[in-house]
């Protein structure tokens, strides 16, 4: 496929995808497809390459029924969308310059020899203490960390699109009860993990009306 025709799909996809409300409950998406939509969140970009996140794949039925009482903005997509992904953000016990968690990462997964990485720490201190003022307090890391996935949650919903499927990002929860019922479940690895925002995938049950958005004039701004 040659570049112009890349564009065009790839636009196609972008007036294709639409906040879908509710499903098709009998259309399910292949094994397959859903392992290239996950692929495509593991290998978003994030600040200083952390991967400060974790995609909870959530179907059991009992535990979307619970999700779903306090998920004012997920009443129509919990019961009827084929896959359910809860994205949790890592908490300050991670992110901070002195964790464990960062030293593990850079070590392990980024492979740094111990000369680089000492070499980094006291940049990732400045950065998180003088730049961004991240250390205020234990939301403002949070906060951070949650920006990180919302990377992953847009290029998810951006490759599902490409594949003709559908998605709705969702942040109308309650937040402490949804925290509750994850914590209850084990799956915050003892206040390493928060939940940032939700998603859900499947096939459209009903077109949408038409997309709208603003001008590209009133959006973007060049300064020459």
């Amino acid at each position: 496929m040659d570049k112009e025709a890349t564009k065009q799909a790839i636009l196609e996809a972008f007036h294709f995808r639409h906040a879908t409300k509710e499903f098709d409950p009998t259309k399910k998406i292949s094994d397959d497809d859903f392992r290239f939509i996950l692929e495509t969140a593991r290998l978003s970009p994030s600040s200083i390459g952390l991967e400060p996140w974790k995609f909870v794949v959530v179907q059991n039925p009992e535990l979307r029924e619970k999700l779903r009482e306090v998920s004012w903005g997920a009443r129509g997509q919990l019961p009827t969308a084929s896959h359910y992904v809860v994205i949790l953000a890592r908490t300050i016990k991670d992110t901070k310059y002195n964790t464990e968690y960062l030293a593990n990462h850079m070590k392990t997964v980024k492979k740094w020899p111990d000369e680089i990485f000492e070499g980094a720490l006291q940049r990732y201190k400045t950065f998180m203490e003088d730049d961004l003022n991240l250390l205020e307090n234990d939301r403002t890391m949070f906060d951070w960390a949650v920006k990180q996935t919302y990377i992953a949650l847009g290029n998810m919903m951006t490759a599902a699109a490409q594949i003709g499927i559908d998605s709705c990002p969702i942040e109308g929860f309650q937040y402490k009860e949804v925290h509750r019922v994850l914590e209850e479940e084990g799956l915050l690895e003892d206040g390493h993990l928060a939940p940032a925002v939700m998603v859900a995938f499947g096939y459209r049950s009903k077109e949408p009306r038409p997309k709208t958005r603003k001008e590209y004039e009133d959006v973007v701004q060049w300064i020459l």
